[in-house]
């Protein structure tokens, strides 16, 4: 039997695509793109008459800086623009407007993921975030007593906490390896997890870029050590999406998980998830879906109710990255970050946890701020100079993470750098 939104999809479905509800992103940046075009992307990204036009699409407060937009970053205007634009659409009438007309414009948004991550439109799902789409294939995969999933110490928590159920619910075996910060080099990442693997490893669960010193992983030679041994290779992306350039080829994985509202700065509460189309048979949707559903991969979006306009907006936001350009958006982010980290790792008692080659890192990296507590350092940060910094206890490292984007200027690099380097040598006046 047909579910309402179908019947109202079928009935609508001339009217799905509004052309007032179409992306305008694209032509807001294009005067400042074909100025730069022809230059590399190391040179356009120290050219500041550039990056001003791209801050200028913020509607930001100056008056703080956010130095953690790897958790979640604002959108764009004309993001936020089409995201209110879908709302207020589907607002009128919700169960023609938002089921009948905006809904069905998911497809459209499929197609476009699909295409800038290289993949069948029918191997992309739709989802809220990173941890959604990961847990879908986490909880989703079939597991017997005694299989191991092996990860690192260092991989999210929630992913850490779903296998650690796995392990209450269903007996299965999980094993974390260690690896230095930074580590000697992607090899030895590759070498330490082939050396873990078991005749009972079934699943390697590794982060494509870690969310806590921004190391990435050889994620291509992972998956295809796991594929030779059978052994299925989970790829959380939540912090490499958009965040610089790469397609599902250069992985050659089956399952990825990302976040849209970090990197590509997508309205808040989107991600994706991609299946390898030969895999989507096996795994369960984390909520149930009928069995004619089994190979398709919309199978994964069986939610219930939910807005449309978070995941239609996502289509704006892949316009303003190709408008900027993902290479150029990538050596800019490395460009702030070198600014603020050279600088810092000239003060005693700093280590820089990121390496610096581009192969291994972008815009995301950490350092340990000395004998400084680095939860009352960020909050010193933020109480008393406005700076957002994100402070990590991990039980391996304390550290800060800094994750400036692509509106942020060099004067607020600069500021940060300035106070840091001032509380680093004197430490934090007492409250």
């Amino acid at each position: 039997m047909p579910t309402r939104r179908h019947f109202l999809g079928s009935l609508f479905v001339a009217t799905a695509t509004l052309p007032a509800l179409r992306s305008d992103a694209l032509s807001r940046i294009l005067p400042a793109t074909r100025r730069v075009d022809g230059r590399s992307a190391a040179d356009v990204a120290q050219d500041e008459d550039f990056w001003r036009e791209i801050q200028a699409a913020f509607d930001i407060d100056r008056g703080m800086i956010n130095l953690n937009n790897g958790g979640v970053a604002p959108s764009p205007r004309v993001v936020n623009a089409a995201f209110q634009r879908y709302l207020a659409v589907s607002n009128q009438a919700p169960a023609i407007t938002m089921w009948g007309w905006i809904e069905p414009e998911i497809e459209a948004v499929r197609r476009r993921l699909a295409a800038n991550f290289g993949c069948d439109p029918e191997e992309m799902a739709i989802t809220r975030n990173a941890s959604e789409a990961l847990e879908i294939v986490q909880l989703g995969l079939p597991l017997q007593r005694g299989d191991e999933v092996l990860t690192t110490t260092q991989d999210y928590p929630r992913m850490i906490t779903t296998w650690k159920q796995r392990e209450r619910r269903d007996g299965i075996v999980l094993k974390q390896i260690t690896f230095p910060v930074p580590p000697p080099s992607q090899d030895d990442l590759a070498r330490r997890i082939e050396a873990a693997i078991t005749p009972r490893t079934k699943v390697i669960h590794v982060c494509h870029i870690t969310n806590l010193t921004g190391q990435i992983f050889p994620v291509k030679q992972i998956c295809q050590l796991g594929r030779a041994r059978g052994i299925e290779v989970i790829v959380d992306g939540a912090h490499a999406y958009a965040h610089f350039p790469f397609t599902r080829d250069e992985l050659d994985c089956d399952y990825y998980g990302t976040s849209l509202h970090k990197w590509l700065t997508a309205p808040i509460g989107t991600g994706f998830l991609y299946v390898r189309r030969s895999k989507i048979a096996k795994i369960w949707p984390m909520m149930a879906a009928p069995p004619e559903m089994n190979e398709n991969v919309r199978k994964f979006e069986e939610i219930g109710t939910h807005p449309a306009a978070n995941h239609n907006a996502i289509v704006e936001a892949l316009d303003f990255l190709d408008g900027i350009g993902p290479e150029r958006k990538a050596a800019r982010l490395r460009f702030l970050r070198d600014r603020w980290a050279k600088r810092l790792e000239r003060v005693p008692g700093v280590k820089l946890l990121t390496p610096y080659d581009p192969a291994q890192s972008c815009g995301l990296a950490s350092f340990t701020p000395g004998q400084l507590d680095v939860g009352k350092l960020a909050g010193y940060m933020f109480d008393r100079h406005r700076i957002i910094v994100t402070p990590i206890a991990h039980p391996e490292f304390n550290c800060l993470r800094i994750t400036p984007n692509v509106y942020t200027t060099l004067a607020e690099i600069d500021r940060f750098a300035d106070v840091m380097e001032d509380v680093l040598r004197k430490g934090l006046p007492a409250s």
